[in-house]
């Protein structure tokens, strides 16, 4: 009756207002807490701001430089970081801070070619590092963490694809910086408690093959997800250390990392099973990082008799197809293969094997190739080896094609033989190719004949695009992401 008589929301107690600021999202919370100081108090109660997820900077993607939103974090970490629970955090790339090398008349030249492009490099450095020591600093005293993850964005902190840390040397004299980050991330392992999932992917000058085992003993034994990623020497995460995580139920890193070691490790009887395992091979950096040592095919029987339930992503960027063969055993479970490359194609052998060796296991299949050939993986063959990946693979559900001739007859075959199961069907116009002996016998349009064609098959409209800005960008950004949702499919 209060309300009725004008005295409004504010007669409201403080427990039902923030039941009702509950159901809004971050954004417009943050809106609302400017409306007065009893909503501003009922907006930053803890119960709210369990779960925080945050992308910094962006250029003219996000809103403001990376540097622009140093402030807004600040706040928000300073009003947060003690009880927040669940952390996600990307840094995303400054519009304009591309790399340390610079892309100029086809050839790549330092940076300081371009002393104006050398000082915003650094300055997206020094940003970097405020940013992530702003984030730890306010995460140090928060004992009821269960979720960190943290992500780097390598469009401004990588060198022709391998990552190096010597880059922020640059602009940390003396590493005063990048230590008090090592050490905090670490502080934050040792007191956190009921830690469950742990991630950290191209977080330059943050993990060390020292900072896990910092990790408590009660959140060693709670955590169920790791994920490190970074591509650096030596590996992050030791058998050792492996060993204290016995209920690790979903594990990331580097394809290189993942040793014969660790493998029999995951496949004992004492531990608790793994179900999601992400690996990523960066060709660019076997140079450094050999596949001597991984897995071998009796250690994948091994693990998959221990965890029946095992699936494996695996991401292979511009991996030689005799590297990838080596790579591919007949026992890994295999659900999702992502082939990406700037310079190495992948070869009509290598989807042929996929196809055989996976075919009771593999779900999504994405291949491309960003480069101006268009290469034929049909050529000199009776059966295009993509037709036969989708005869072959019964619980084939996702297949994006970029960078690669398609034939037109050949999509409309795929459609056919994975019919409606095949939820996304995803191929660039200029990937797709049409056969001139076609229009003798088929008449109109031949885009429109194929659009018709292959929606019957999918029963569903479909059209040949490609979503470029999700499977384009950054390929490690894409693993990140698609990593999150399939281990959290678990």
């Amino acid at each position: 009756m209060a309300l009725c008589g004008g005295v409004g929301a504010l007669a409201l107690p403080s427990e039902l207002i923030v039941h009702i600021f509950s159901f809004l999202s971050d954004r417009d919370k943050l809106r609302a807490s400017a409306v007065c100081s009893r909503w501003r108090e009922c907006l930053f109660y803890p119960a709210l701001w369990t779960e925080l997820k945050l992308r910094v900077g962006g250029g003219t993607n996000g809103g403001g430089s990376g540097s622009e939103e140093t402030p807004r974090l600040e706040f928000l970490m300073r009003k947060f970081g003690s009880f927040v629970r669940d952390l996600q955090l990307e840094f995303a790339p400054v519009d304009g801070y591309l790399s340390p090398l610079q892309a100029m008349e086809g050839r790549m030249e330092p940076v300081e070619s371009d002393p104006q492009f050398s000082d915003r490099w650094k300055d997206a450095m020094i940003t970097y590092l405020g940013q992530v020591l702003c984030v730890l600093r306010s995460l140090r005293n928060n004992r009821n963490l269960q979720r960190l993850s943290l992500y780097g964005d390598t469009c401004i902190l990588q060198d022709e694809g391998i990552l190096d840390s010597s880059y922020l040397h640059q602009v940390d004299q003396g590493s005063k910086k990048i230590k008090e980050i090592q050490l905090l991330f670490e502080e934050i392992l040792s007191n956190s408690r009921q830690m469950k999932w742990l991630s950290s992917a191209f977080m330059l000058g943050v993990v060390t093959p020292c900072s896990l085992a910092s990790l408590s003993n009660p959140s060693a034994s709670s955590l169920e997800h790791l994920s490190l990623l970074d591509n650096q020497l030596p590996s992050l995460l030791a058998p050792v250390e492996l060993e204290r995580l016995v209920h690790l139920r979903s594990l990331a890193l580097d394809f290189c990392d993942f040793s014969s070691a660790m493998c029999r490790l995951l496949a004992c009887q004492d531990r608790a099973p793994l179900h999601r395992l992400s690996l990523l091979l960066n060709g660019a950096a076997l140079e450094d990082k050999p596949l001597d040592g991984t897995a071998s095919e009796d250690d994948w029987k091994a693990l998959v008799r221990r965890s029946g339930n095992l699936r494996v992503y695996l991401m292979a960027l511009d991996v030689c197809s005799q590297d990838l063969l080596r790579v591919l055993k007949p026992s890994l479970p295999l659900e999702r293969i992502h082939l990406d490359s700037y310079s190495t194609p992948v070869t009509d052998g290598a989807v042929e094997l996929i196809s055989q060796q996976y075919h009771k296991t593999l779900s999504h299949f994405v291949l491309m190739r960003d480069d101006g050939g268009f290469p034929d993986l049909s050529v000199n063959r009776n059966e295009d080896p993509l037709v036969l990946l989708a005869w072959r693979c019964v619980h084939l559900a996702v297949l994006i094609i970029h960078g690669y001739t398609v034939w037109s007859h050949n999509l409309v075959a795929i459609s056919r033989l994975r019919g409606p199961n095949l939820k996304v069907l995803a191929v660039s116009e200029e990937s797709i190719d049409f056969d001139p002996d076609e229009s003798v016998f088929i008449e109109g349009d031949p885009v429109h004949n194929l659009v018709k064609e292959v929606s019957l098959g999918l029963c569903r409209v479909w059209h040949p695009s490609l979503d470029t800005s999700v499977v384009l960008s950054e390929p490690t950004q894409h693993f990140h992401r698609e990593m999150q949702r399939f281990s959290e499919g678990m």
